[in-house]
């Protein structure tokens, strides 16, 4: 009994010795171990990214749709479907397969059906038309056929008919199809294979079948750019009238010519709101009907001043400027149901926000947590009719997800989980940074540290800067921006004069001051941000897209503190931007004056990057879409020889698609590596 009890007693010390030698070594590993779960970010963690938009809230406020995007990389574009989610549950059930151009999904004011924009028709033909779910099942019904397709639609309040938006078939239709297609240049970018024809508006039952015209002329909707919605139109309670945007013609260049008028439907009758002549948009009539809400630029000055939100008796006047004192360029607004106050949403320092503004006193900014509300390309939100409220929004280390407000008073709720994988990654810190810039102004951009940061290294800097110029840098989710400081980068996204961001002095200064000011500004910012000790001030470089690409451009022409560059979609040459691209003409608010009137010429001149390119030392590479309606790719094509001509190291590459910027997924990939590719060879 001895030797049995000594054995165990032995046995037993030896297991507690392993447990305890167990123990410490996971102990050991374990921090190492968990550190491998979480990875950096990488090239194929883009494939992963979930894209949500589109959020609109049920009658009954207990649903809201949404339209979920994933990448598809096979067939190299993205795919969207109809996602329901419940409010109180987050329950979530797929509503549509997936739909190519799959947009603007709306609820029925009864809430029994669906309405939403997807592309029908063969190939050569696709369009976008009207489709209507039935939210008690079945499939959805396409209801329109409209032969140049339909850009946006609204429900009548009774549920039972739905007015649209289409453009007009070409008058010589028939001869085109013989070839005879020649056709009449006016405000349009240099693209262009036709003549834009006016779009109208349309009414069509709800369950489909004939079509009536309810406008015609040779003005036209509001036109848009490719990459921004339409300008709704707003049907009053009753459903007797539409409130909306005409413009003079159908031409972009011409899209300040706008006014606010109200289409009686019975009689066909159109009156105008106000007396101006151009610059006002969005006309949104009041849950009641007695008030119209609608934009117009502050003071009236176009070129690059804030959107503001004006109120006014649906009899017409031009009202009162609701948001003047909040100074803030508006994205977006629509009413609260009690009609006493609107919800609006814009850029605040480094932060997308949302406000409640009452039709008297001070707009009151609501707690969104750490989520910026989703810029896409307004901000994208949505109100129920209980006074609920949802929106798209991301944070520094979450893609864009579902959130939701039960009131404007309410804490901020998380709906859906559709990025956890990529949340679930070692991602990098990003904060705000703010410095006292040239001209008094107090100024702010983005940094974004890479991995394992120590305030007692040295690491090379690069900027990203934003294009707009208005469209600030903020603290939301950025893929790219992510993979940068994950290849130890510290970026830094400035945001400078011209940015909407901090008021409209600020927002203004640019005007007719488009490169110097914006420099001085983006180059103080990194004078402090050196001074925080953590920058190897001798690697440095500088890149952009689109005003970023400006920006890049004039920067390497006037400063020498670049060890390398890219330049995106650059405007080299504010005379070009104003002959060719798709908002020409307009540009002339920013100069006085046109490009070939001898008094602003030299203005053009002088703020085009291009006049300094044989200063440029700066091993430069230089992208750009090959379709770029917005941004002519002459502009590029001129740095390339200017900087090759004069010997500074260059590279040129060509993206062979259409639009500002690539929208396919594989381009926008081969973009960033690229991109970064260049970054290190020169900095590493």
């Amino acid at each position: 009994m001895a030797t049995q009890s000594k054995t165990r007693s032995s046995a037993s010390f030896a297991r507690w010795m392993f447990l305890g030698i167990l123990t410490v070594l996971l102990a050991l590993v374990a921090p190492g171990f968990a550190k491998a779960q979480s990875r950096k970010i990488d090239l194929d963690d883009f494939q992963k990214i979930v894209n949500v938009s589109s959020p609109t809230i049920s009658p009954d406020g207990k649903s809201i749709v949404i339209i979920v995007s994933r990448v598809n990389w096979e067939e190299d574009r993205y795919d969207s479907q109809l996602v329901i989610v419940d409010v109180a549950t987050s329950a979530q059930r797929i509503l549509t397969n997936t739909r190519k151009g799959l947009s603007s999904p709306q609820f029925s004011p009864s809430g029994d059906r669906l309405g939403f924009l997807a592309e029908a028709g063969d190939e050569k033909n696709a369009a976008p038309q009207i489709f209507v779910l039935p939210m008690n099942g079945g499939e959805p019904q396409q209801i329109t056929s409209a032969p140049m397709g339909v850009e946006q639609f609204a429900w009548r309040p009774d549920g039972s008919t739905i007015a649209f938006g289409s453009p007009d078939e070409p008058a010589n239709k028939a001869e085109i199809e013989k070839h005879h297609d020649l056709f009449e240049v006016g405000d349009n970018d240099y693209l262009s294979t036709s003549a834009p024809t006016p779009s109208h508006i349309w009414l069509v039952s709800a369950s489909g079948g004939t079509t009536k015209r309810l406008t015609s002329g040779v003005w036209s909707l509001a036109t848009t750019a490719e990459d921004y919605p339409s300008a709704p139109f707003s049907w009053s309670p009753d459903g007797k009238k539409i409130c909306f945007t005409r413009q003079t013609d159908p031409h972009f260049g011409d899209s300040d010519q706008t006014v606010v008028e109200i289409l009686d439907v019975g009689s066909g009758q159109i009156s105008q709101l106000t007396k101006r002549t151009a610059f006002e948009s969005f006309g949104l009539f009041s849950p009641d009907g007695s008030k119209i809400a609608y934009w117009f630029p502050r003071d009236g000055d176009f070129s690059n001043s804030e959107n503001e939100v004006f109120v006014t008796s649906a009899d017409g006047g031009e009202g009162t400027d609701l948001t003047r004192t909040l100074d803030r360029n508006v994205q977006s607004a629509f009413w609260m149901p009690d009609g006493k106050s609107l919800l609006l949403s814009a850029d605040d320092g480094t932060r997308r926000a949302i406000w409640i503004q009452p039709l008297a006193g001070a707009a009151r900014k609501l707690d969104l947590g750490e989520a910026n509300a989703t810029w896409s390309p307004w901000v994208d939100t949505a109100v129920g009719k209980d006074g609920s409220l949802a929106f798209t929004g991301s944070t520094p280390t979450r893609p864009s997800e579902l959130y939701y407000l039960a009131s404007p008073d309410a804490k901020t709720k998380r709906l859906t989980d559709f990025n956890h994988e990529i949340a679930a990654l070692d991602l990098s810190r990003t904060e705000t940074f703010e410095w006292k810039g040239p001209d008094g102004f107090a100024e702010d951009g983005v940094v974004v540290y890479p991995p394992n940061f120590s305030r007692d290294k040295k690491y090379p800097l690069v900027l990203y800067i934003h294009g707009g110029p208005v469209f600030a840098s903020t603290t939301d989710f950025d893929f790219y921006m992510q993979r940068w400081a994950s290849h130890g980068y510290v970026v830094f996204r400035p945001n400078y004069r011209g940015t909407d961001n901090l008021g409209n002095k600020f927002q203004r200064a640019i005007m007719n001051d488009a490169g110097d000011g914006p420099g001085r500004d983006v180059m103080a910012g990194i004078a402090a941000l050196e001074k925080q000790g953590f920058i190897d001030e001798s690697r440095i470089g500088v890149s952009g897209w689109s005003y970023g690409g400006y920006m890049t451009s004039w920067l390497i022409g006037h400063y020498h503190i670049w060890k390398v560059a890219v330049s995106g979609a650059a405007i080299n040459s504010m005379a070009e931007f104003y002959d060719l691209a798709d908002s020409n003409v307009t540009e002339r608010f920013s100069f006085g004056g046109s490009p070939w009137k001898k008094e602003y010429a030299k203005a053009y001149e002088e703020q085009s990057p291009i006049t300094y390119a044989g200063a440029i030392t700066t091993p430069t590479l230089i992208l750009h879409d090959t379709g770029d309606q917005r941004v002519p790719i002459s502009s590029s094509y001129a740095m390339y020889h200017a900087l090759k001509d004069n010997g500074a190291t260059v590279k040129f590459i060509a993206i062979p698609t259409a639009g500002h910027e690539a929208s396919d997924p594989v381009h926008q990939i081969d973009i960033d590596r690229v991109w970064l590719e260049w970054f290190d060879k020169y900095l590493k």
